[in-house]
């Protein structure tokens, strides 16, 4: 499906902080939030939590980490 051309033409004469803010209310509108991977994701990050305070995984220092991509 195609933008409807009056509905492009107007949002092109539009000034660029009111371009920018139809493209935050577009992007918003696309983010539907799915509940079931929040909270898989919130049960990761508990689980990586604990494994951290337990010692079983440690915490790497930023010059480590970018070390790493150097």
């Amino acid at each position: 499906m195609t933008v409807p051309k009056d509905i492009l033409e107007k949002a092109l004469a539009l000034e660029p902080l009111k371009k920018a803010e139809l493209v935050d209310e577009l992007l918003t509108s696309l983010d539907i939030p799915d509940t079931q991977i929040n909270s898989e994701w919130a049960t990761e990050a508990e689980n990586r939590i604990d494994a951290f305070e337990d010692g079983k995984i440690k915490a790497l220092g930023i010059e480590e980490v970018l070390e790493k991509y150097r």
